[in-house]
């Protein structure tokens, strides 16, 4: 079984403790289904947050999705001159049998706009945006 790293990012409308909760574990579950991952299959995870989110620690909404035994690390994003603000990233190393280019890489709401090249559009339920 091969070691792959795969990366997530998801934009927030506003820092808001609730609303980081919903949005970061959007991003573990979508990344989750998107590659055939079930927890175990997790070695670790680490999350970046923008500057302009305290709300709560990203890593806080895997723990409830069931990462417990799962190392979690937090850490700032650089604070780059006209960068996307509200921003949650994450890079996970996962063990599976996929090849690095069968690989999904998961952006979410205006992060999608941040790494065009690896977004893969996901389809949304009529009526949703």
């Amino acid at each position: 079984m091969a070691v792959r790293a795969i990366r997530g990012a998801t934009q927030l409308e506003e820092d808001v403790r609730d609303h980081m909760l919903e949005r970061v574990a959007e991003m573990v579950t979508d990344v989750m289904t998107a590659n055939g991952l079930e927890v175990d299959d997790f070695i670790s995870v680490v999350f970046t947050a923008t500057s302009d989110l305290v709300s709560e620690f990203p890593a806080y909404a895997a723990r409830r999705l069931g990462f417990g035994e799962v190392p979690l690390l937090c850490a700032r994003e650089l604070e780059i001159e006209g960068s996307m603000p509200r921003v949650v990233r994450m890079m996970a190393h996962v063990e599976t049998d996929r090849p690095r280019a069968d690989i999904t890489h998961v952006y979410l709401h205006g992060a999608a706009a941040l790494r065009s090249d690896l977004t893969r559009v996901r389809s949304l339920p009529d009526g949703d945006a």
